[in-house]
């Protein structure tokens, strides 16, 4: 097993057995801080089985819209079932609620999401080789241009749920 396979196993252990339940019981806060970045879970319904999945992501609000990315690669499967089923379900530090994903395909929205979520992403902030705050657009642009941003919408019943209510 190659190295890279060893820190995946480890990730999907983690995610399984201590981010996600950390944020279905209300203590998000205590994963998404500001070292880590600012995280929260996707549950989204598998396109093949139709069962609610959980996977933890990098986030940034914006306004009323809350932005994420599917990372270096596209091989995530949690952002082919969005793609199937954009119905999301979407657990905050803060609050839980529901939504629908949709890929941003305009370029200056794509640039402002992803630099605010790099921005916002603790001590991976320049884990693609620049440091989001003050490189030139261009850069930006050239260095995730094959990274898919999806943009969430809230429902319009959006409402906080406390800790206690989860």
């Amino acid at each position: 097993m190659d190295s890279r396979s060893v820190l995946r196993a480890f990730f999907r252990f983690v995610n399984r057995f201590i981010v996600v339940p950390a944020f279905r019981s209300g203590w998000g806060r205590i994963i998404s801080n500001s070292l880590t970045g600012d995280i929260m879970v996707l549950g989204i319904r598998g396109r093949k089985t139709g069962k609610i999945r959980y996977t933890p992501v990098s986030y940034a609000q914006i306004g009323q819209m809350i932005y994420c990315y599917q990372g270096k690669e596209m091989k995530g499967q949690w952002y082919l079932n969005l793609l199937a089923d954009p119905e999301v379900e979407v657990l905050l530090p803060g609050g839980r609620f529901s939504g629908r994903g949709e890929p941003v395909h305009d370029a200056a929205e794509k640039l402002l999401a992803i630099r605010q979520i790099l921005l916002s992403s603790g001590l991976n902030r320049s884990m693609y080789g620049f440091d989001p705050e003050g490189a030139p657009d261009e850069v930006v642009q050239e260095k995730t241009k094959d990274i898919p941003v999806v943009r969430i919408r809230l429902d319009s019943s959006f409402k906080r749920i406390s800790a206690q209510e989860f």
